[in-house]
């Protein structure tokens, strides 16, 4: 990896009319002809992404979106792409031109103040016009940081990038300055971590996965050592150690064969859990893994895959969790997979939604996913939670996440509590309602 991933760096939206510069805008911060400018309203038809090292705040992206008040003949699905940009930036440029603020302004402002987004107000094209004293009186009582700018004003482009930095650091999302642990704190500084990497087909051609560079970084940045091996050495190395490692991380799929191999004072988790603490929620991703115990034939399931690869013959979320599921439910289920950012804005029908790690997307969007479920009232568990759960060793994995473990056990009681209850009034029907004998799925490849 020679460039920190689109996932890890803070994700800035440009949003205003069209035609009011924003492009311009952002080949003037960015020193690049990263955009088409014209003055042709409308000339962003798509969302145009540029990642650069913006310092001293980090790795960011910029997303220039077309304008919201587009009206061309595919602005419906022009705006709707643009819209989902709300649920991908941690800060909104909302780029605006001399004296016009109005209902679309008000509009912008509200989609972020509902999302708890800071907001930072660019007034450009003022080679044009001198905003009058009254607006910029009026902007600032809706936003405390503005910037005035002339994006063809090159001279005067370190003044706006300087402001620009300002304005980032003050709004920057903690878990950007301070994202939350990884590995590092399941682990004493100068302790190990020992790390079961599988190399099959998924694996990248003379590279591993994302998550697994993460947690290697993340360990070596607490001070702490990895070490990686296949999984048909780990047993092997395991006894070569000197001492215990402190923590045993694995793929997913190999699960099962970790947990058997490792000694019960031993902590082991998988990568997949590891990103549904760093990216999410843990605990309530752990407490939604029960609802699987309670699926029934027919019932909705949406795999969410947060990347957009090309699946292959025996593909982890298109193949083989979806036949998984089916065989601990004993029939069919509705199964629907979405990928990359092609996440469908109603999700009310679905028993349970099933989400990868979530390592190519930034953690706001990933809450956002999670917090819209909530409100819809879906629960949503993890890959790597809900193949613990298939395999009978997820109280093992979560073993390192009181919290978490804590949750799955309670959900699990009171989700048999009322299958019991179901009993005690329906007499007969236990059979068919009441509590499933657990099944142990075996993963094979």
């Amino acid at each position: 990896m020679r460039k920190a991933p689109k996932s890890v760096r803070l994700h800035i939206g440009l949003f205003g009319r069209t035609n009011v510069g924003k492009s311009s805008f952002l080949n003037l911060i960015s020193g690049q002809d990263v955009s088409i400018t014209s003055s042709v309203p409308g000339t962003t038809t798509d969302i145009v992404e540029k990642t650069m090292e913006l310092l001293p705040v980090g790795p960011v992206v910029f997303l220039d979106t077309g304008g919201l008040d587009d009206i061309s003949a595919l602005s419906e699905l022009r705006i709707r792409k643009t819209k989902k940009i709300f649920d991908r930036s941690d800060v909104i440029v909302l780029v605006i031109e001399p004296d016009i603020w109005k209902k679309f302004e008000d509009n912008i402002m509200e989609e972020a103040e509902s999302r708890d987004t800071p907001v930072i107000t660019v007034v450009n094209k003022t080679d044009l016009i001198k905003p009058r004293d009254g607006f910029i009186e009026k902007v600032r009582n809706r936003t405390e940081r503005l910037i005035l700018c002339s994006s063809i004003d090159l001279k005067g482009r370190d003044s706006y990038v300087n402001s620009l930095k300002q304005y980032l650091i003050e709004v920057c999302p903690q878990d950007f300055l301070q994202p939350p642990p990884l590995i590092g704190d399941l682990m004493p500084s100068g302790g190990t971590a020992l790390l079961i990497v599988p190399i099959d087909m998924e694996a990248p051609k003379g590279r591993i996965i994302l998550p697994q560079v993460q947690t290697i970084r993340d360990a070596l940045d607490n001070d702490a050592a990895a070490f990686v091996v296949k999984e048909d050495g780990y047993t092997r190395l395991l006894d070569n150690l000197k001492r215990p490692p402190d923590i045993v991380v694995c793929d997913s799929q190999v699960v099962l064969k970790m947990v058997s191999e490792t000694p019960a004072d031993i902590k082991c988790t998988t990568f997949s859990i590891l990103l549904a603490r760093n990216r999410g929620n843990l605990v309530d991703s752990a407490r939604a893994a029960a609802v699987i115990e309670t699926l029934r034939p027919g019932d909705k399931v949406l795999i969410a895959e947060a990347c957009s690869h090309h699946p292959i013959e025996d593909d982890i979320g298109r193949i083989k969790i979806p036949n998984w599921l089916q065989r601990y439910v004993g029939d069919k289920l509705h199964i629907d997979v979405c990928a990359g950012r092609d996440y469908p804005e109603d999700i009310s029908g679905y028993r349970l939604v099933i989400h990868c790690g979530a390592c190519m997307i930034t953690r706001r969007e990933t809450l956002f996913r999670l917090q819209k479920a909530k409100r819809e009232g879906v629960p949503v568990t993890n890959y790597g939670v809900c193949i613990s759960f298939l395999q009978g060793v997820l109280e093992r994995v979560l073993s390192p996440f009181p919290a978490a473990l804590d949750a799955y056990k309670r959900e699990v009681r009171v989700i048999r509590g009322m299958k019991d209850e179901g009993q005690g009034a329906k007499g007969g029907q236990r059979q068919r309602t009441g509590r499933r004998k657990k099944k142990k799925i075996e993963i094979k490849g």
